[in-house]
């Protein structure tokens, strides 16, 4: 480390060792309303106001439909900001404009600037940062901003923006205990997104929860609208045969903000898909390790759904056999995502670095319970290279289970 990296590695440590944070400790990182972000956000001169922006939320789907958005809107000439969550590798990658991860030195200065007054309102981690990320992209006036929601959607810190267009990608299981227990009660909640008079657009794979939606849109007078399915083929680098019904949204929201006043040439717009990876730093999505020998992919599945998705892909590798390195977080529905995998795989069980991570043992006893086989190692990193001595050259190697496994891998 560097004498000038000492102050952001100090700015980063206090951002993740002493506010509460999900990806680290779970639910006592939950907030259950928006009072905080409210004070918060007021703190730093409500950098929300005036930021014109879409707002995504969804359980499957809305990075990847938030990262094409940004690559088509920055193709087409507009200085775009991007928040995403969680990171992979850095945390600057949360905060983009045009593709570009958020200054160092802003991370600091705007930290020193309120972490003491901020203390007083007692914020968890992704509320500092959502407010930040607003601060961030009103100094650099952004044009637009793409905005992914956390966790849910009616009670996210992002829920106070006023966006151009708000979109609802695939709903499935996932974070039960605050969202609810039924795909209806976890619709309403996304559907917290929805504001009076602004238009919504709702995903492919949402057909028996458009009721809950469009109850919604009908009592807030939001303009609804419902991607269809998409049969040929749209072009974009992004990997995986269901990115397809992703790109389908992208398409159908450039065509509302078409209609709305925004300049998005048909031309512009095919660059932008086909270079969403390049442009915005896209990562964690069936992502290519190793072309081959063996062929190795990283892929951040992690609830029933987006297993189901992921498994959908897999039909189409060609390989002799799979090794499958798996890590998971406990508050997962753990035993129904290792019900849904090959039996005739070789599993390598782990753990991320994260408080939150299921026991390698015991991740591998309740997999040995539906009939997996594989064997316990203390850290992906051996877990990795267990793989990687077993497999053969025709074999692939897939990594997967949360998005912690695959952002520590990568």
């Amino acid at each position: 480390m560097t004498e000038s990296d000492m102050p952001y590695e100090a700015t980063l440590s206090y951002l993740f060792d002493q506010l509460p944070m999900f990806q680290r400790v779970g639910a006592a990182a939950y907030r259950a309303d928006l009072n905080n972000t409210v004070r918060l956000a007021a703190l730093a001169g409500n950098p929300e106001e005036g930021l014109t922006c879409i707002h995504i939320a969804g359980t499957n789907g809305k990075g990847s439909t938030a990262h094409g958005l940004a690559s088509v809107f920055q193709s087409c000439g507009y200085k775009t900001g991007l928040m995403t969550s969680p990171h992979y590798k850095d945390y600057r990658e949360r905060i983009k404009v045009n593709g570009e991860p958020i200054d160092k030195d802003f991370v600091m200065d705007w930290v020193d600037r309120y972490k003491r007054r901020a203390e007083a309102i007692q914020p968890s981690f992704f509320e500092l940062t959502v407010i930040m990320g607003f601060s961030y992209f009103k100094a650099q006036k952004v044009d637009i901003a793409i905005i992914e929601t956390g966790m849910g959607g009616r009670l996210d810190s992002t829920n106070i923006v006023e966006p151009e267009l708000s979109i609802i990608t695939p709903i499935g299981f996932d974070h039960q205990q605050f969202l609810g227990d039924t795909l209806e009660k976890i619709a309403m909640e996304k559907a917290g997104i929805i504001k009076r008079g602004i238009p919504v657009l709702i995903a492919e794979g949402n057909k028996d929860l458009l009721p809950v939606f469009q109850s919604v849109a009908e009592s807030r007078h939001a303009e609804f609208h419902i991607v269809q399915a998409h049969e040929q083929v749209i072009h974009t680098d992004l990997k995986g045969s269901y990115q397809q019904r992703n790109m389908a949204t992208v398409l159908k929201a450039v065509e509302i903000m078409r209609s709305k006043g925004w300049t998005l040439p048909e031309d512009k717009v095919t660059h932008g898909m086909t270079y969403i990876i390049s442009q915005t730093g896209f990562m964690g999505r069936w992502q290519i390790l190793q072309k081959a020998g063996p062929r190795i992919i990283a892929d951040a599945a992690h609830n029933v759904q987006g297993i189901q998705t992921l498994l959908e892909n897999l039909k189409e590798e060609r390989f002799a056999k799979l090794h499958l390195v798996m890590g998971m977080v406990s508050d997962k529905d753990v035993k129904s995502i290792l019900t849904l995998l090959p039996a005739d795989a070789q599993y390598y069980f782990s753990q991320a670095k994260i408080l939150r991570a299921m026991p390698s043992e015991e991740l591998t006893a309740k997999a040995r319970e539906v009939g997996l086989k594989g064997s316990a190692f203390k850290s992906l990193e051996d877990a990795l290279n267990a793989a990687k001595k077993s497999a053969d050259a025709d074999d692939l190697i897939l990594i997967t289970g949360s998005i912690f496994t695959v952002a520590e891998v990568i």
